[in-house]
């Protein structure tokens, strides 16, 4: 049974950072694609960041670009997100996403972690 784990969400003040962990088990995250994507109430899920299963190649959606750094540990099987500089607009739920291809559309996602909350507070 694929579970994906997200931890490390929580409130901060904005220009401040926070770190989410995302634990997989069940698939060994290094035959795949993984991402983060946030969901904000009443919003559909949108892409914030993909890694490929070496880490050779990052995709960022334009709003993170240059705060926000995905990476992957495979020995361990967990995905990070290191978000820096937050701002009030990237409070939402974070979700964490493993693919067999990189893709930036939740509906075309195989699996999903259960989220996590990440409140910025100006």
């Amino acid at each position: 049974q694929v579970q994906l784990v997200e931890s490390g969400g929580g409130q901060v003040q904005a220009t401040g950072s926070l770190r989410l962990s995302c634990a997989a088990s069940g698939l060994t995250i290094s035959s795949y694609v993984v991402a983060w994507f946030r969901q904000y109430s009443g919003k559909e899920r949108e892409f914030v960041a993909s890694l490929t299963w070496n880490g050779s190649i990052q995709h960022y959606a334009d709003s993170v670009k240059g705060r926000f750094t995905i990476s992957r540990d495979n020995a361990k099987n967990t995905v990070y997100l290191q978000m820096d500089s937050l701002k009030t607009e990237d409070t939402a739920i974070y979700y964490c996403a493993a693919n067999r291809w990189r893709t930036t559309l939740p509906g075309s996602i195989a699996s999903w972690g259960q989220g996590t909350q990440v409140t910025v507070s100006s």
